[in-house]
């Protein structure tokens, strides 16, 4: 398997750097590259932030955002708000959210790491989403190949 990279961009950036991803880029400053995982791990990532942070039900679905490029998915909105409240979602007697999301992913079948590398790509990925700014046009992307 190959990778997944996940990074914020405005859509005519994402395909310039999905482009470069397809050519065998390096991967690009700011942005978060995950090791043999898909793009359906992603989402269940989402699902479980979700769940987490009392927004269960939403659409977590990562969609095609252009023809160009069918390995680069867009993250709704909806899962890019829930990534980024794991930040400061506070609950009470619950402990850290961010953690138990993170314990619960690496628990997922066939994941390549363990609670501990997850806790550092669920906090980059929840400070990448937190850094989107709809009044920049940004979105959050997901290459994977």
């Amino acid at each position: 398997m190959g990778f997944t990279e996940i990074f914020v961009s405005t859509h005519d950036e994402a395909l310039k750097r999905a482009a470069a991803l397809e050519g065998g880029g390096a991967p690009a400053p700011g942005a978060l590259r995950i090791p043999d995982i898909s793009d359906f791990e992603v989402e269940r990532l989402g699902d479980l932030a979700g769940t987490a942070v009392h927004s269960a039900g939403a659409d977590y679905e990562l969609a095609m955002v252009d023809v160009a490029s069918d390995s680069l998915l867009g993250v709704p909105p909806a899962m890019v708000r829930a990534l980024a409240d794991l930040l400061s979602y506070e609950t009470e007697g619950e402990g850290d959210v961010l953690a138990e999301v993170a314990l619960s992913w690496a628990a997922e079948e066939d994941m390549p790491f363990g609670a501990d590398q997850a806790a550092g790509y669920v906090r980059q990925l929840a400070e990448l989403a937190a850094g989107v700014d709809p009044a920049t046009r940004s979105g959050l992307y997901v290459w994977t190949r």
